[in-house]
């Protein structure tokens, strides 16, 4: 197979350790912590996960290793979406097995968590690991996103772990993936299996956080990427001065993709969704916020500018969430059917008048019509709007424009307002991971294969002072249930892993709270450039502008 100048230097990349790792497996033991406990609803995680709840938290230390030796027959599986690093933290894992014994084996099972259930696996050599080695992507293996819950799957499971020997069983993935890693571990040992279960923090969206976890893999590589295209896109549109470029990026949940751009670009506006939510603001006062920005540079630095929305933004809208459940009520059984046999968009839209309350129609009326008929065309198997699919980024152009027009007539206002649009999502997925991202995915697989040797389920592998130097990184792990809490979904109470937000009172978000004013008026732009893989230390290892903010 033909690779590329950049792939050939890769390959030869050295991942760096945490200081504690680089002794060699037989100089590492185990510092155990405080008991643990779910961050809510303790007493219902704790009759959920019997065997696997309240566990220690754990940090390896240089020491003589005391444990038991055998031979290892691990499985790693690729859960969810795509993120940068995802091939290092097998190539760690591999690694760490093999330098404890030769004959240890590592099984990759194909397509996500599916392929333990279809008994779908290969066995990695060192030739093969070898050729994906400080690569983005998940091809190695590939990825699913198939959840292990039924009797049936359980089943099929343990069958798949007898079968193979399978000591332990390493799921790379993110809060989802994670929660179903701790099922699958406290089923394994409920059912004295005897198989462990190790879980990796992965997320480019950067929703997978909290005290122990710092940063989820993936996310310095991916915010980089998007960090660099919208660098070029400022310098263009400071180039061609006639232009607004409204730029959407990932992260439904949580805004912390979109924080973590503007930190490294300073755009004229960004949205963060968290913000919108606390402060119930309208699709109103959001327009007229950017309107404000276009209106004053318009008389001093020109009619162009830079927009960064986050890809959920309109779910942290009140206004509009109730809009969208009243629609899912307006709709449900078979109005749907009903509403579909209208002939003509006049017709559907004294329909969904008559359905919804007065105070959703106003803000349903304002939308444009193409965002309308979004919110009724794509429907999820349950029959819900499929909020990620509406362009918000020409919604809120669109909103703007109006806006504008209103201020034309009132003479406030006298510049042009012309627009492009962009999504960055998928071309931050698979990118070369950053030298931050090999070293931590590497470290977090390398770390995932201690806590396996020394008989941790249900952990998750954890690497911490991620904003100091490498050899100064911590290693160890924590139980994935501490965690947990209880949220309602598809109408059942369900253990899940909380979802990290954007803290208003955190040091990243009252930097950009600082500074905004001034990027929404001038033309404050910084380019990034593309992701440095060698050269000074200062410029090839650093890590996220939040991490340095949050740590500094």
């Amino acid at each position: 197979m033909e690779i590329s100048p950049l792939q050939k230097e890769r390959l030869k990349y050295q991942p760096k350790l945490p200081g504690m790792l680089r002794n060699g497996i037989s100089d590492i033991c185990v510092r155990e912590g405080e008991a643990t406990q779910s961050v809510a609803d303790q007493e219902k995680i704790r009759s959920l996960f019997p065997n696997t709840y309240g566990k220690k938290e754990i940090t390896f230390q240089k020491g003589a290793n005391t444990s038991a030796s055998k031979k290892q027959v691990v499985g790693v599986i690729l859960s969810g979406g795509q993120a940068p690093g995802g091939h290092n933290v097998i190539s760690g894992l591999y690694d760490a097995l093999k330098a404890t014994n030769r004959e240890n084996v590592l099984l990759g099972f194909k397509g996500g968590p599916s392929g333990l259930v279809d008994d779908d696996c290969v066995e990695f050599d060192d030739a093969f690991i070898d050729a994906y080695r400080n690569t983005g992507g998940f091809d190695i293996i590939g990825s699913g996103r198939t959840k292990i819950e039924t009797p049936e799957q359980f089943k099929a499971a343990t069958e798949t772990a007898k079968k193979h020997g399978l000591t332990a069983v390493v799921i790379i993935g993110g809060d989802d993936s994670n929660t179903n890693a701790a099922v699958l571990a406290e089923y394994f040992a409920a059912n004295h299996v005897g198989v462990q279960v190790i879980g990796c923090p992965k997320t480019i969206d950067g929703d997978l956080k909290n005290d122990d976890i710092e940063c989820s893999f993936g996310f310095d590589t991916a915010t980089k990427t998007y960090s660099e295209l919208i660098g070029n896109i400022e310098r263009d549109a400071n180039s061609a001065k006639k232009y607004w470029h409204f730029v959407k990026v990932m992260g439904r949940s949580a805004s912390h993709v979109a924080l973590e751009c503007a930190l490294e670009t300073q755009p004229n506006v960004c949205l963060i969704g968290e913000e919108v939510a606390e402060k119930k603001m309208s699709l109103s006062q959001i327009a007229d916020q950017i309107a404000d920005s276009v209106e004053a540079r318009s008389k001093t630095e020109g009619n162009f500018g830079v927009v960064i929305i986050p890809e959920g933004i309109v779910e942290f809208v009140p206004e509009f969430g109730t809009l969208i459940r009243e629609i899912s009520e307006m709709l449900a059984g078979s109005k749907t059917e009903e509403f579909n046999a209208l002939q003509d968009w006049a017709a559907k839209k004294e329909f969904i008048r008559k359905g919804l309350t007065a105070e959703s129609y106003k803000v349903f009326d304002i939308l444009p019509e193409a965002i309308q008929k979004q919110l009724f065309l794509e429907r999820d198997p349950h029959g819900n709007v499929q909020v990620s699919l509406i362009e918000s980024e020409k919604l809120f152009a669109e909103l703007v424009k109006n806006k504008l027009d209103e201020r034309k007539k009132a003479g406030t206002y006298k510049g042009s307002f012309k627009t492009q649009f962009h999504f960055f999502g998928y071309e931050g997925r698979c990118a070369f991971p950053s030298n931050f991202d090999a070293d931590y995915c590497y470290s977090l697989g390398y770390n995932a294969f201690m806590l396996i040797q020394y008989g941790f389920n249900g952990y998750l592998s954890k690497v911490s002072n991620l904003s100091r130097p490498a050899d100064e990184w911590v290693a160890g792990g924590m139980p994935i249930t501490k965690m947990m809490n209880i949220e309602r979904r598809n109408g059942e109470d369900k253990p899940v892993i909380r979802k990290a937000l954007v803290e208003l009172d955190g040091k990243p978000f009252k930097y950009f709270e600082a500074h905004r004013a001034e990027w929404a008026v001038k033309t404050c732009y910084t380019y990034p450039g593309a992701i440095q893989y060698y050269g000074p230390s200062d410029v090839c290892d650093l890590t996220t502008r939040t991490l340095a903010l949050e740590k500094g």
